[in-house]
């Protein structure tokens, strides 16, 4: 196989890969240090420096690249990828990559959209972990009943590694992800504007933080070249899920000495248990 951006995700993948089938050939194809660091981790085999070597013959593509990466590439990925190959991708948003798809794939290899809804707040080679797909959703684009045989076996695949396929269509996947993925990123983000802002010369309100804050602004700790094109990807969902969020705390400022807290915490207690038996 072929892992088409050996960071984070690609990394994890090829880890997995390996610990579960130590005899797969695993090539990598990235920038020359990124594809150093990866041979050394001992996540691929063989390093290629340009695309196409990396697709030519491999029976899976996956394919960890930026959002925009992935859509400039994926004609070329096409071009390269054998009869019968299966070609999938881990993009955060999945509308714009599954229209790119379809215009390129015409021929004997089969694409299958997909998203690991796993990964951490830092990115790199450095933190590709093997466990990190398990006890994770995996969306997959297309129908459960699908009755290709490529697909169906990447879904196992996926089995294998410790997540749990969750099956879509793009739009209905970046309309979710939006809010439960897309969301609370940007509010970490603008809950860390907040207390930098109200932070003065001594330190406070900062020195007097306590474990909720650092739980609360984990996310913030993303780097913005991962979350860029995943703005301008699914501007409007996450536009509306802002929207939403807008009016919900609207919600509260209005009601801080009314009954009417209790229930919306009520309500949070409920998401929160019900998000902890999904673990």
């Amino acid at each position: 196989m072929a892992i088409l951006g050996t960071g984070l995700i690609g990394g994890s993948f090829a880890l997995a890969l390996r610990r579960h089938f130590p005899g797969i050939s695993i090539v990598g194809f990235d920038r020359a240090e990124i594809l150093q660091a990866a041979l050394a981790r001992g996540a691929v085999l063989e390093a290629a420096h340009e695309l196409s070597a990396a697709a030519r013959g491999a029976d899976l593509l996956y394919v960890a690249l930026p959002i925009g990466a992935t859509v400039e590439a994926l004609p070329a990925i096409a071009a390269a990828a054998k009869d019968g190959a299966l070609v999938t991708d881990t993009g955060s948003t999945k509308a714009v990559i599954c229209r790119a798809a379809k215009n390129a794939f015409t021929g004997g290899a089969r694409f299958l959209g997909g998203h690991p809804m796993a990964g951490k707040e830092t990115s790199g080679i450095a933190r590709a972990d093997a466990n990190l797909f398990s006890g994770a959703r995996y969306a997959l684009i297309g129908l459960e009943g699908d009755p290709d045989p490529r697909v169906q076996g990447f879904a196992s695949l996926v089995r294998i590694l410790g997540a749990e396929p969750v099956w879509c269509d793009a739009d209905t996947h970046d309309w979710a992800v939006g809010i439960v993925s897309h969301l609370p990123q940007l509010l970490a983000v603008a809950l860390a504007r907040v207390v930098q802002d109200e932070t003065d010369e001594t330190g406070l309100p900062v020195s007097l933080s306590g474990p909720g804050l650092h739980d609360m602004l984990r996310l913030a700790g993303s780097p913005y070249g991962l979350w860029r094109d995943v703005a301008h990807s699914n501007t409007e969902n996450i536009a509306r899920a802002l929207d939403r969020l807008e009016q919900a705390v609207e919600y509260l400022r209005t009601r801080l000495t009314s009954k009417e807290l209790e229930q919306e915490f009520l309500a949070a207690n409920e998401l929160y248990k019900r998000l902890q038996k999904a673990e």
